[in-house]
């Protein structure tokens, strides 16, 4: 009999090179020094004025503590759709109700180490999404947060790249490439 503790792990769907599921395993497994490829998604929230959410991961995080980063990132359990992933993550993270789910990067993926010699390893979808109040986020996950226009938030990260998430300078990239 699985015990409450196996029924609630969180599962993270494993790709190959493709894009083809390969089954699952368990989240706290797969990120490790040899991480193998998997499904996540990663949000950039927006408020009803155009400003951008930033957060400054939790110092307890495994991977990039204390980086500032997008809004949020997640994974979508096995089956999940990628809105209401994004939706439960926005919740669980921030404490925050988001609307107007829009995929802006559909095909992006990455491949990260950290300093601990951690590897993120994934397809990532990134997404825009839009709040209409200020995030109450779980300590365990955000130090701090600001709302930040977009081009001074684009300009910060491209003159101090090593103080943000190594993804969210890989999206800032590809998205300014698009003309986004």
């Amino acid at each position: 009999m699985a015990s409450a503790e196996n029924i609630t792990e969180e599962l993270v769907q494993l790709m190959d090179d493709d894009g083809t599921p390969l089954g699952t395993a368990p989240k706290a497994a797969v990120h490790t020094e040899n991480t193998p490829l998997h499904l996540a998604f990663s949000c950039h929230v927006f408020s009803w004025d155009g400003r951008v959410l930033v957060t400054r991961r939790a110092l307890s995080k495994r991977t990039w503590p204390g980086v500032w980063s997008n809004a949020f990132c997640g994974h979508p359990s096995p089956g999940e759709a990628f809105e209401e992933a994004i939706r439960r993550r926005a919740e669980q993270e921030l404490g925050l109700s988001v609307d107007a789910i829009e995929p802006v990067l559909p095909d992006f993926r990455y491949r990260a180490v950290d300093a601990s010699g951690i590897v993120e390893f994934e397809i990532c979808p990134v997404f825009r999404a839009v709040a209409a109040a200020d995030p109450a986020p779980n300590p365990d996950e955000v130090a701090e947060w600001a709302w930040s226009d977009p081009e001074e938030f684009r300009s910060a990260v491209a003159a101090a790249p090593y103080a943000f998430s190594p993804w969210l300078v890989l999206q800032l990239d590809a998205l300014a490439a698009q003309g986004q």
